[in-house]
């Protein structure tokens, strides 16, 4: 009965058809229902309130959903907003930023590559050298007046070429030891990666080519001498070739560093500034026989020495050394014997001279410096390579006050 009262009315929206529509439309439709009786029943008229309530509710829902999307909406857009003002505001001006982070850059670049090359240069040799150097030079000092502005230029005239030779020299060392030195010394720039092997080899090159280029120039043929036989000595120790490689033999090893510091240093420094900057006829004097009788000990026992720090990547790598063979303790101990032993022969030159005050200055002077490196060996640590770098600096400067002690012995 109920069904059929709502199907009479042409305009009624029944609750499975209705999807929303307007509440207008809704309230007139409902007036145009025709009902059999006079007064409506209260059933239908229940009805009709529910659909109502529901239309309504439809209609909310709708309203509500389309303003959470435009809230949605706007959230994003500003979210896209700020993501762009940011983006815009971090990128750097051309104008202002720019130039000063590539200056900052290229300068970081240029300290790191100077960084890199002082220790491809492997400082320490370099400053012993350059002290044997002096001392060889003050072999020709025969009185203070020596000491004048043409003996500097023509000490100059032997570091600069030298320094140059230094870097080729310490340079191939080190493009031939790169595995080596990744354990015994992996702060070299080579071995740290902070140079490529191409670089190490266009910067030794050109140190080589420099240093046969201002020998050339000065045209002192003592020191042009020089240059070649340490040249040809330190490319056999280092480079890995048959029949050269010498550092792997010990003796081989050991004669590379006597000859250079007991034979060719003293002899062609000395006659470098003997004859061609001072002008004077060639002589074998004293103080140059001295020094070659001292420097047979001393050098011996700096070529023992440099071993030392090195035994962990020698043993790798088959450099028999004597360090690996017999230990560090033990060599380390014969290298301090050795140069007490050169000490003594000091004295004993001081104590033939026939003048009273280069006695005093050259026994007294000897015996302390005999006494210092002796303290300071006890107290050297063999596991710590910075208290072993530090005592083979102390080895070189000693040279350098010895010579300063007997030069007029």
């Amino acid at each position: 009965m109920y069904g059929g009262l709502v199907m009479s009315s042409p305009n009624s929206c029944s609750l499975t058809n209705v999807v929303g529509g307007n509440l207008w439309r809704r309230k007139h439709s409902t007036s145009n229902i025709n009902y059999p009786g006079s007064c409506p029943s209260k059933a239908s008229q229940n009805k009709r309130k529910i659909q109502m309530e529901y239309n309504l509710l439809r209609f909310q829902q709708s309203s509500l959903n389309h303003h959470y999307k435009c809230i949605e909406g706007g959230s994003a857009y500003q979210e896209w907003n700020k993501k762009y003002v940011v983006k815009a505001t971090s990128k750097p001006s051309f104008d202002s930023g720019l130039p000063t982070s590539n200056s900052k850059n290229m300068l970081d670049s240029v300290k790191n590559f100077l960084a890199a090359f002082y220790l491809f240069c492997y400082p320490y040799v370099m400053i012993g050298r350059m002290l044997s150097t002096i001392c060889a030079s003050l072999i020709a000092v025969q009185k203070l007046s020596d000491i004048s502005p043409l003996f500097i230029i023509g000490l100059l005239q032997a570091l600069v070429p030298y320094t140059f030779l230094d870097v080729y020299i310490n340079g191939l060392n080190q493009l031939s030891d790169i595995e080596i030195d990744k354990i015994n010394k992996p702060y070299l720039p080579l071995a740290s990666g902070q140079l490529s092997f191409r670089t190490g080899v266009i910067i030794a090159g050109s140190s080589l080519i420099l240093s046969f280029w201002l020998g050339w120039i000065i045209g002192s043929w003592p020191l042009i001498w020089s240059l070649v036989m340490c040249f040809s000595l330190w490319t056999a120790y280092s480079i890995n070739v048959p029949l050269l490689r010498w550092k792997r033999h010990p003796l081989l090893a050991a004669m590379c560093t006597f000859l250079t510091l007991t034979i060719i240093f003293p002899i062609t420094f000395f006659l470098h500034m003997q004859t061609i900057v001072l002008k004077r006829p060639f002589v074998f004097p004293r103080s140059l026989v001295f020094v070659i009788v001292f420097m047979s000990f001393y050098s011996v026992g700096i070529a023992l020495f440099k071993d030392i720090p090195d035994i962990e990547g020698d043993k790798k790598y088959g450099i028999h050394s004597f360090s690996a063979r017999l230990g560090q303790k033990r060599v380390f101990w014969i290298c301090v014997s050795l140069f007490e032993m050169a000490f003594g022969v000091a004295l004993l030159a001081g104590a033939t001279s026939s003048c009273l005050w280069i006695k005093i200055v050259t026994g007294l002077g000897h015996a302390a410096l005999a006494s210092v490196l002796w303290y300071q060996a006890k107290y050297v640590d063999l596991t710590n390579k910075v208290s072993i770098r530090s005592f083979y600096m102390l080895i070189w400067k000693v040279i350098l006050l010895n010579t300063i002690f007997h030069f007029r012995s």
